[in-house]
C-alpha cells in the first residue's frame, strides 16, 4: 500500500480520524493525502460565500494532516471546491489511492434517509476500498 486518501469533514474536530489514518499508514508504510471539500455545488444558491465553506474545509484538512504528521507519517492536505462524494472519488483516482479512509456519519437515521450519508455513498460508489472509522 502506497497512498491513503483521508476524507476530512469540514468544521469538525476529527483527531480520532487522524489517529486511525496514522495507524493504518504506519502498518502499511503508506503516505497519507488528506482532502476536504467545501460541499458547494453552486455558490449562487448558498447563504454564505464559498470562501466561508472553503476556510472550514481547509482548517479540517490541515488539522487531520497535522495529527497524522505528529506520528511521523508523511501527510499532505488539500482543499477542493464542489460536492463531497464525487470530489473525494475524483481525488482518490488522481492520487491512485490504495484506500480511502472516512469518518462515520454523525447524522441520525432520519437525517441519513433524507440527506444521505457520505460514508455509505462512498462505500457504494467507490472502485477503491473504503475504511469507515467511527468516533470513539
Amino acid at each position: 500500500m502506497q497512498v491513503i486518501v483521508v476524507a476530512a469533514k469540514p468544521a469538525t474536530d476529527q483527531d480520532w480520524l487522524a489517529e486511525a489514518a496514522a495507524q493504518v499508514a504506519q502498518q502499511t508504510g503508506a503516505q497519507a493525502r488528506v482532502v476536504s471539500l467545501d460541499g458547494l455545488d453552486l455558490e449562487a444558491l448558498s447563504p454564505l460565500p464559498r470562501s466561508e465553506f472553503a476556510a472550514d474545509a481547509q482548517a479540517a484538512a490541515e488539522a487531520v494532516a497535522a495529527g497524522i504528521r505528529a506520528t511521523g507519517i508523511e501527510a499532505t492536505a488539500e482543499t477542493r471546491p464542489g460536492t463531497i462524494v464525487p470530489g473525494i472519488l475524483l481525488y482518490a483516482e488522481e492520487q491512485n489511492a490504495d484506500l480511502i479512509i472516512v469518518g462515520a456519519t454523525s447524522r441520525g437515521r432520519v437525517a441519513q434517509r433524507l440527506l444521505g450519508a457520505v460514508p455509505l455513498e462512498l462505500v457504494s460508489r467507490s472502485r477503491r476500498p473504503v475504511l469507515v472509522v467511527s468516533a470513539p
